[in-house]
């Protein structure tokens, strides 16, 4: 009898060194994420690339971070510990003082950066998404070092946002230098992206999540092996400054209960809407955002409001990392809880809606924190047995994993940032798919595709309006 020939429909790039097929004539790509390269080709010089941005992104990140740290200390004149209690041991004087200079400050440097370098890309996604992942030098680098400085003196938005486009500026950089195609060049920059996310809070595996999660949208391997390398590399050259350990320090690890996996089911829905609805305030404000002369003066009058309400709140100054910690620490009373969880997402809108450039990522984190504390504090009078740090870890890797729409990087970042949380990842899984498909079910965007700037007129919808 003549053997019947098996047709290979998809051809491996690289070739293997074993090219023969096992006995079964069934072939490797059978197994959806083990693809070719696809137009991207791994190549010994994408490779290359890859380890030199993962250097980049490090360096980047930790020379970014010690810009923002000096920038703290200087203007809350301390020298050790955390920038919330700094802020609620300075007077309401240089409080006021370094907020209107943080406004003063960005609103001239603003103005004068996209003066000068109009039409120049630095929205990392957008670039990524709708362009050619191509980056200006002059843009990137200016709207970095000034984002970091008045985020030092008090602004509430994120610290990320800087070394994401820095590290992804070191990928545009390198796929030019070394003639990359473009879709290598689009893959070398999202990379260095969420290298420089990772670097710059020792997650390294969450980083490379994040990359090919909301940056790629590919879970296959020719995206996740460049990404885990890149980040890893650049947390590894971080650590040259940057501390290798958690970025939420001295958690305790939480045990499982039956009213915490209860609550969760239950508080899932409502933290899922918030993400929405906090989407959707961003993607307004980012759309209404001041422009032109008015970014002289907008982010003045933002920051002079947020120092005015930081003089009853100071821990809404800053990213709010320091404000999330002491929730994951068991500290905080539901009037406390409820005030601050109203407020932050309204002084990070109105410092993003003054034209501020900054990252959402903490900010997030830290109003699901907020949000699941006070929800948990509550639900403890009605059925007691869980500790306030629990609710608020569930309840953070469910709001960043709903307003990233992106739940297995929310639920990696939630372990890697705090080094702990294992027992509760039952209840955390729940609530993160929950909160996630309500979000998207209700909108569907993220903090990232609501920034996206306006469409050109020439380009093409890529979806159906809702």
């Amino acid at each position: 009898m003549r053997r019947r020939e098996v047709v290979n429909e998809r051809q491996r790039v690289p070739t293997p060194l074993i090219p023969r097929r096992l006995p079964s004539g069934r072939g490797a790509m059978e197994q959806p994420n083990a693809t070719g390269d696809g137009e991207a080709a791994l190549t010994p010089v994408f490779w290359l690339a890859v380890a030199l941005t993962g250097v980049a992104a490090g360096l980047v990140a930790a020379g970014l971070m010690w810009l923002l740290f000096t920038t703290q200390h200087l203007a809350f004149h301390y020298h050790s510990g955390d920038l919330q209690s700094a802020a609620q041991r300075a007077s309401g004087q240089r409080r006021m003082a370094s907020l209107l200079l943080a406004g003063a400050f960005g609103g001239v440097a603003w103005y004068l950066l996209r003066r000068h370098t109009p039409g120049e890309r630095s929205e990392i996604d957008d670039a990524l998404w709708s362009g050619d992942a191509t980056l200006s030098a002059r843009r990137s680098v200016g709207t970095s070092v000034i984002s970091e400085i008045v985020i030092g003196m008090g602004a509430s938005i994120g610290r990320e946002a800087a070394p994401k486009l820095l590290g992804g500026y070191a990928g545009s950089a390198l796929a030019h230098l070394v003639h990359l195609s473009p879709a290598q060049r689009r893959l070398l920059v999202a990379c260095g992206a969420g290298a420089g996310f990772a670097a710059v809070y020792n997650v390294p595996v969450g980083g490379a999540l994040f990359t090919a999660e909301v940056l790629l949208g590919s879970m296959a391997l020719p995206a996740v092996l460049p990404a885990l390398a890149c980040s890893a590399i650049a947390t590894a050259v971080a650590w040259l400054y940057l501390p290798n350990q958690a970025t939420y320090v001295g958690i305790p690890n939480f045990h499982l209960s039956a009213t915490l996996m209860v609550w969760s089911l239950v508080a899932a829905p409502v933290i899922g809407l918030f993400a929405a609805a906090f989407i959707r305030l961003i993607g307004w404000v980012s759309h209404h955002s001041a422009k032109g002369r008015w970014v002289l003066v907008a982010p003045l009058v933002a920051f002079g409001l947020l120092g005015l309400i930081g003089l009853r709140y100071p821990q809404l100054f800053g990213n709010g990392k320091d404000m999330a910690h002491s929730v994951f620490l068991g500290q905080g009373t539901l009037t406390l809880l409820l005030a601050l969880f109203a407020l932050k997402p309204l002084v990070t809108a109105l410092c993003l809606g003054s034209g501020a450039s900054g990252g959402l990522f903490t900010p997030a984190l830290s109003t699901g924190a907020l949000l699941a504390g006070f929800l948990g504090l509550a639900w403890s009078h009605l059925w007691p047995g869980a500790p306030l740090g629990a609710f608020a870890m569930i309840g953070a890797a469910a709001m960043i994993g709903a307003a990233m729409q992106a739940p297995l990087a929310g639920l990696v970042l939630i372990a890697e940032l705090t080094h702990s949380g294992f027992p509760l990842v039952v209840p955390m899984v729940a609530c993160t798919v929950i909160a996630t498909a309500v979000t998207r079910h209700v909108d569907g965007y993220s903090i990232y595709s609501a920034r996206l700037p306006a469409r050109r007129p020439e380009e093409p919808l890529r979806e159906a309006t809702n």
